[in-house]
């Protein structure tokens, strides 16, 4: 029994404490962005990824290693209606979109998931799994130039701790990349912590109720087709890196449907949008630590942040560099997941089918591609994900897939 598979089953309450930490800390950044961005509530935003993360694990029988967190694919329509109508609006829209997850829910649940597997075989979820992983890749190398010094020592701390560290240590690389980080940066005067200095110890959320109009639910509810295409595609990276068929047990119609019903429950209250988080998907391929308790520590974090506005002022000082270096390597392991995929399925890319479906989805996932379709005042467009996702499933479908000589 190697030393992973041993602490699968047997992990100390105060090693899942450790690890749910080390989610924490992964999640925080792009929790509190989105927000940041649209004018929603920061505290607000971490109450509701922390709640919403446990009503999933309720819904999904507690076999999901998942983090819920805020949406960056509702930001445009967010703001938009906010312009004209107000935040409660938005909110409302984001409601209505969360209940198109329950439709798709329903016709899985119809027809079966072996009809959803098939349109999804290996040929189509390794490259889009990559292309999830890479499409990040500039947000990482962003953050990292903010000073390369401090992003580099980072990753060498991951690299080394992941690498030559044995036992409970070796599943611990993120939080010591950004305590080992962390400390570089005082010691060169790059941390500000007025901001710590600043905040109560104890506030409770500024929760709102949403509000509904036809205009805010024809702008923000299409927004769901999109990201229940990029769901699956996290279900399947997520199948992909645990090993272990979620698609069918506790099943994908389990998922969109706590996936959905988390995100009413998030923007009924004044939150954003939900989604599975790809960067706690990377700290799972990098620890090779599936087990869901630890995601449910990671919740009961960042609730706790929402009400301490201390705690989260100090994650907060942060530099963006230390961020930006761990994620290099966080999203790197989510595109290796996807080469993986690929590997470990034995796909012939000396058929000529599946270098063109791989080449056509790698090239329209990086390279930004976006379909606007006019909603009333609005332009909505598809992700460059999505689309390459699509492309793929139909390509999938459409070329014969046949021995080929040469």
């Amino acid at each position: 029994m190697t030393i992973f598979e041993k602490y699968q089953d047997d992990l100390k309450a105060g090693e899942k404490i450790v690890l749910g930490l080390q989610h924490t800390f992964t999640m925080f950044g792009a929790t509190v962005l989105v927000p940041i961005l649209t004018g929603l509530d920061i505290s607000v935003a971490l109450f509701m990824a922390g709640i919403c993360t446990l009503f999933f694990h309720l819904i999904t029988t507690g076999r999901i290693p998942v983090f819920l967190g805020s949406s960056f694919a509702f930001i445009s329509p967010i703001i938009a209606v906010a312009t004209v109508h107000g935040l409660p609006y938005a909110q409302g829209g984001i409601v209505i979109a969360g209940l198109v997850y329950l439709i798709m829910a329903l016709l899985i649940g119809t027809f079966g998931p072996d009809r959803v597997i098939s349109f999804f075989p290996p040929i189509v979820t390794g490259p889009i799994i990559m292309i999830i992983g890479l499409t990040l890749a500039p947000v990482a190398i962003g953050g990292a130039s903010e000073n390369w010094l401090l992003a580099f020592v980072s990753v060498i701390i991951v690299i080394v701790v992941s690498v030559f560290t044995k036992g409970f240590l070796k599943m611990l690389p993120v939080l010591f990349g950004l305590f080992g980080g962390y400390l570089v940066a005082i010691i060169m005067g790059k941390v500000d912590f007025q901001p710590v200095m600043d905040a109560k110890w104890i506030g409770i959320p500024s929760f709102t109720i949403a509000k509904f109009n036809w205009d805010s639910v024809l702008i923000i509810a299409p927004v769901a087709i999109v990201t229940v295409i990029e769901h699956i595609g996290d279900v399947m990276a997520l199948r992909a890196t645990c090993e272990k068929d979620f698609i069918k047990s506790p099943g994908l119609h389990r998922t969109l449907i706590g996936d959905g019903l988390a995100t009413c429950l998030s923007a009924f209250f004044g939150g954003p949008a939900n989604t599975t988080y790809s960067e706690n998907t990377g700290v799972l391929a990098l620890t090779r630590v599936y087990n869901p308790v630890v995601m449910r520590i990671a919740a009961c974090f960042a609730i706790l942040l929402s009400i301490v506005p201390k705690f989260s002022a100090i994650i907060s000082t942060i530099p963006g560099s230390i961020i930006g270096g761990i994620s290099i390597v966080l999203f790197g392991m989510i595109a290796a997941v996807g080469m993986r995929t690929l590997v470990e399925n034995g796909v012939d890319f000396k058929k000529s089918r599946n270098l063109l479906i791989a080449a056509v989805i790698i090239v329209l996932g990086l390279g930004g591609t976006q379909i606007p379709i006019n909603i009333s005042s609005f332009s909505l467009n598809f992700s460059s994900i999505a689309i390459a996702a699509i492309v793929g499933i139909i390509l999938n479908k459409v070329l014969p897939d046949k021995n080929e000589g040469y």
